[in-house]
């Protein structure tokens, strides 16, 4: 069995091993092992909430990767792993599970595993270790090239870009009222902006806000641009789209999805996706309106 190496912050060449190890498993399963927030953590380092878990591969490189993002009050914690598809069925898996819980029952919470396309080996582990399938994230894709409807808003609503220096502390201020509810969205501080703002895919002309005559903001709509592949071209994202619980009732929420998708479309895109809650009946209905249908599930398990 490969001995396990748990580690704080990883180093360049660490870095860019993980980056290998993601790179080949999303060739194999066509779906990505790790989400956006865990590859930010990835590059970060240095964070007292989060643990790398390293496989080394005896040839080189690496056989498996996980981490978990330990909580900082009573949330659980939520933790991803890859296996290189040449270690797998050989129980390195189980291992690195094994390794996240045992960090999880130190910090006294319970342990979030995402599997992201819902994939057959995790949920068979997911069963022999004993999680249960706790929620469901949706991806939900719509051609872009099929007719949009107009982005019709109230007369007393502007829509206009975000600035960056300027918007943050109101987007911060709707997006964590919108969001009270969320795991993953709600509780956003200054600094997780700030980490999107310096990503490659950061545009603040896809940064769309709806204001009232005064410039307070109402909702918005941040678009995103994943860049081509080597199976499909690039796509963008409604990444995420909150309305301002005071200005619910206003009917916010169709005519920014369609302005973000108006925008997209713009640029020259053919094809748009976004996530959302299985659960959220009311969001997914809204959004098979729009054109959107399922094209791929997100699993958490929960122990």
């Amino acid at each position: 069995m490969v001995e396990l190496s748990l580690r704080r912050e990883l180093d360049d060449t660490e870095i860019g091993a993980v980056s290998t190890l993601a790179a080949v498993a999303t060739e194999a399963d066509g779906v990505a092992p790790l989400s956006e927030q865990f590859l930010l953590n990835l590059r970060r380092g240095g964070s007292d909430r989060v643990l790398h878990v390293l496989a080394p591969d005896p040839a080189g490189g690496l056989a498996g990767y996980a981490q978990v993002e330990l909580p900082g009050g009573e949330a659980g914690a939520v933790g991803e792993l890859v296996v290189h598809p040449g270690h797998r069925r050989a129980g390195l898996g189980g291992a690195l599970v094994q390794a996240l819980l045992e960090q999880a029952t130190t910090a006294g919470a319970r342990l979030n595993l995402w599997s992201h396309g819902d994939h057959p080996g995790a949920a068979r582990l997911a069963e022999r270790l004993g999680f249960s399938r706790a929620r469901e994230l949706w991806q939900m894709r719509r051609s872009l090239t099929d007719p949009l409807p107009a982005a019709e808003f109230p007369a007393d609503v502007r829509v206009r870009p975000f600035v960056v220096g300027v918007d943050e502390e109101a987007f911060l201020r709707v997006n964590n009222a919108a969001f009270d509810w969320h795991p993953e969205q709600g509780g956003w501080n200054l600094d997780q902006v700030r980490e999107r703002e310096a990503e490659p895919w950061f545009d603040a002309a896809g940064f769309l806000l709806a204001v009232d005559p005064g410039d307070r903001l109402l909702g918005y709509h941040w678009t995103k641009v994943h860049p081509a592949t080597a199976t499909e071209g690039p796509i963008g994202e409604v990444y995420v789209l909150g309305v301002d619980p005071g200005a619910q009732g206003r009917r916010l929420g169709a005519p920014l999805t369609l302005a973000g998708l108006h925008h997209l479309r713009d640029t020259g895109l053919a094809e748009v996706l976004l996530y959302v809650e299985a659960d959220n009946h009311a969001a997914v209905r809204v959004y098979r309106g729009l054109g959107f249908s399922r094209s791929a599930t997100d699993v958490s398990y929960l122990y």
